[in-house]
């Protein structure tokens, strides 16, 4: 008898154990996790590299633009960006003359005032410390399809500092984080200071390129219309919380940025800001309300703009509804005239290009085809 009773407790058991892990797979597939692409840029800011610095400065929009193409199991992706300098006589030698400028966000207007604010300055470029530094202090993805890149510029000797380059790449390949290198100058020098080796020890690339040279854009017939659009599409925006209305200053500051440098930047921030990437639910209530668990209700009014302070909830809540509504008009509009524009340059732009831009998304989308993304 007893021996009948402890059959039937462990079968009721094992069906709770059956029934609570359906309950909780069926939880988890609820809210599917979403594939993560994890870019680290660690820029040698010594002197001689302003042009690097421009580089990547002029040429962050057109990064994201082609990352917002991708897809993995039918998603996009979501995108985080760090950002790191070395080498540079005004950061804290006990650090290694290095310094965490950006953790990983998905703020690109962040990430565009940071860059524009690097300067440069004379340092001692240690390229294994920088690279150690960023694998230790980063949150990295670990989930099979997530991919980790390293993309780390400079033009000294990899082989400079007190961490050799081969434990920080060693490391590196252990935490499945690909490390791919850009030589700033000649292609056999980057060679023979142990860049390109650097990048094959854990199956990433080596690229040399020119960081002085100016890349060539070519003006198109939608440039116009797709700036134009993304003056409208600012006024979308409805700032909230307490640095909501200094978010919302940012975003205008990084459009004046893009269009200081040539017109077709300011094109490519305006197509990044029609894409799926581009997200401001921390500042945006658009953006906001789409979120799971965001209570509308929680907001305080003194922290909206000024026209919606005395208003109802509901007021609230048709006003941002009307604004979605305008944005998705404006960004339908924009992709739209970019899918055109797009036509127009691949049979105008130049072939022959190196720049920082084509150097990392010829490498990322090799590396991400092992991954199952696509384009």
């Amino acid at each position: 008898m007893k021996t009948i009773r402890k059959q039937i407790l462990c079968g009721i058991l094992f069906l709770g154990i059956l029934f609570g892990a359906s309950a909780s797979n069926n939880q988890l597939n609820k809210y599917p996790r979403q594939n993560t692409i994890r870019v680290a840029l660690l820029l040698d800011t010594s002197n001689s590299m302003d042009g690097l610095i421009d580089q990547a400065k002029t040429q962050l929009w057109e990064i994201v633009n082609e990352l917002s193409y991708a897809r993995c199991e039918g998603q996009n992706p979501q995108l985080y960006i760090a950002l790191y300098e070395y080498g540079n006589d005004g950061l804290r030698s006990s650090n290694g003359y290095i310094r965490q400028v950006l953790s990983f966000t998905q703020d690109l207007d962040l990430i565009s005032e940071k860059l524009f604010a690097l300067r440069t300055n004379g340092g001692s470029e240690y390229c294994g410390q920088v690279i150690k530094t960023s694998l230790n202090k980063l949150n990295w993805g670990r989930e099979k399809n997530d991919l980790n890149l390293i993309y780390i510029a400079g033009n000294e000797e990899f082989t400079q500092g007190p961490i050799s380059y081969i434990s920080a790449t060693n490391d590196a390949k252990e935490k499945e984080v690909t490390v791919n290198t850009i030589f700033c100058g000649n292609h056999y020098n980057g060679i023979s200071g142990k860049w390109e080796d650097a990048a094959l020890r854990t199956g990433g690339d080596y690229f040399s390129i020119d960081h002085n040279q100016r890349k060539i854009y070519v003006v198109t017939p939608y440039d116009d219309l797709i700036i134009k659009l993304n003056q409208d599409l600012n006024d979308t925006y409805i700032y909230y919380g307490s640095g909501g209305y200094s978010k919302k200053m940012m975003q205008v500051t990084q459009d004046n940025n893009a269009a200081e440098f040539e017109e077709s930047v300011a094109v490519n921030r305006a197509v990044s800001k029609s894409s799926p990437i581009y997200k401001n639910n921390s500042w945006d209530l658009v953006d906001a309300v789409k979120e799971e668990n965001f209570d509308l209700e929680k907001v305080e009014r003194k922290t909206l703009p000024g026209e919606l302070q005395n208003k109802s909830s509901k007021e609230i809540r048709d006003f941002i509804n009307e604004k979605a509504e305008k944005r998705n008009q404006i960004q339908d509009e924009i992709n739209e005239l970019n899918q055109q524009r797009r036509a127009y340059l691949s049979n105008q732009a130049p072939k022959s290009d190196n720049s920082l831009s084509t150097s990392l998304l010829k490498s990322l989308k090799k590396q991400a085809k092992n991954k199952n993304y696509s384009w």
